[in-house]
């Protein structure tokens, strides 16, 4: 039998002898028992991978106050796209109708006074329309109360607040993903950057995926500052052309990878303007916009986006407008009060509901990237 007991030994190491009076063997038994009992319990309960609020601590241990918290890449969905809160709330589609003027040309009703003008050319409109799927969404978290008292003997950890922090961030960075990359597998529920694209300008096609304005990261243009000046008015005369005129671009999004090096100086002879400083004023001047934005994007790159976009890093170049694209949201996270059946399980839920990001008028984005 091998007792909980530090063991004698002799001066060379090797145990004495040490007999026991049957009470102090009983006691020395309990105890190891008591100890195998308790590594047990705390095995079963996973503590030795890392997970359970149950640790082994002396009487030397302080536990420290604040709480270490898991992190998470996080930014604003709605930094980049707009997004409507409350529009059909518990429906299951959005019905967005777009309107067309049907005019024909204006030289169609020039009138020619000499002769008989008993017809005249008319002018009308058409109407269609987008629906777009509204998804519902819902998870629950449940607990007891031996959990909440053993859990309360850790000193500082609130079990029912963690457990609704991670179904919060939970929806919270499952809206930020579908925002840029849509959800996996659902074609019906697309993002920013993966949305299908067309090889050439036509403001009929959704989107224009024009590759030839890049040939490298932009950072790498300032090496030659003329091929910055180049692409920056080649990529507005394109997007111009898509759209025929009718509108100017607002945002230039730019892979996060690719950002992080416009901070380089953009030409020598002006070495404390960098890249980003002289794309900002260049593309706020030539769309007379103050409020131009370039922003970086994680999602952007090839190795943040997982498989949902192109193999290689994405520029958008679009106007940031909710008739020109948007995401909905129909209902916003909501929780429930905590309800129990048997005053000992409690257990609440927490719904809402989106969309994807949908284009209504698709000829106002732009894809852009080089090959990888």
């Amino acid at each position: 039998m091998k007792l909980f007991y530090n063991t004698l030994t002799d001066e060379n190491g090797k145990p004495l002898p040490v007999t026991l009076t049957p009470e102090e063997k009983y006691h020395a038994e309990e105890i190891q028992a008591q100890y195998n009992s308790m590594r047990k319990r705390m095995n079963s309960l996973s503590v030795t991978s890392g997970v359970g609020f149950e640790r082994l601590i002396t009487t030397l241990t302080t536990i420290v106050k604040k709480i270490t918290e898991q992190k998470f890449f996080e930014i604003a969905p709605a930094d980049f796209v707009p997004i409507v809160m409350g529009n059909g709330a518990f429906n299951t589609n959005l019905l967005t109708y777009r309107s067309y003027d049907l005019a024909g040309d204006f030289s169609q009703g020039i009138l020619n006074i000499g002769t008989d003008n008993t017809r005249l050319s008319s002018a009308d409109a058409g109407v269609d329309s987008v629906s777009v799927p509204i998804n519902s969404w819902a998870k629950s978290i449940s607990w007891n109360i031996i959990l909440l008292e053993e859990a309360s003997r850790s000193g500082n950890w609130d079990i029912v607040s963690a457990k609704e922090k991670a179904r919060k961030r939970n929806w919270d960075l499952g809206i930020q993903r579908t925002a840029f990359l849509g959800v996996p597998g659902n074609s019906a529920v697309l993002g920013l950057l993966n949305q299908p694209s067309a090889a050439s300008p036509s403001g009929n096609q959704v989107y224009l995926n024009y590759n030839s304005l890049l040939t490298a990261p932009i950072s790498s243009l300032a090496a030659t500052p003329a091929n910055l000046s180049a692409f920056l008015a080649a990529i507005l005369d394109v997007y111009r052309q898509n759209c025929k005129s009718s509108a100017w671009p607002t945002h230039l999004l730019v892979p996060e990878s690719d950002y992080l090096g416009l901070a380089t100086a953009s030409s020598p002879s002006f070495p404390l303007k960098s890249i980003l400083q002289y794309m900002q004023e260049t593309l706020q001047t030539m769309t007379n916009n103050k409020s131009f934005k370039i922003l970086p994007c994680r999602y952007a790159d090839t190795v943040a986006n997982g498989g949902q976009q192109a193999s290689n890093p994405i520029y958008v170049l679009y106007n940031y407008a909710e008739e020109s694209l948007r995401m909905d949201i129909p209902v916003d996270y909501t929780n429930t009060l905590a309800n129990s059946l048997n005053n000992f399980s409690f257990q609440n839920a927490a719904y809402g509901q989106f969309t994807g990001v949908q284009p209504y008028r698709p000829a106002e984005m732009m894809y852009i990237s080089y090959p990888g």
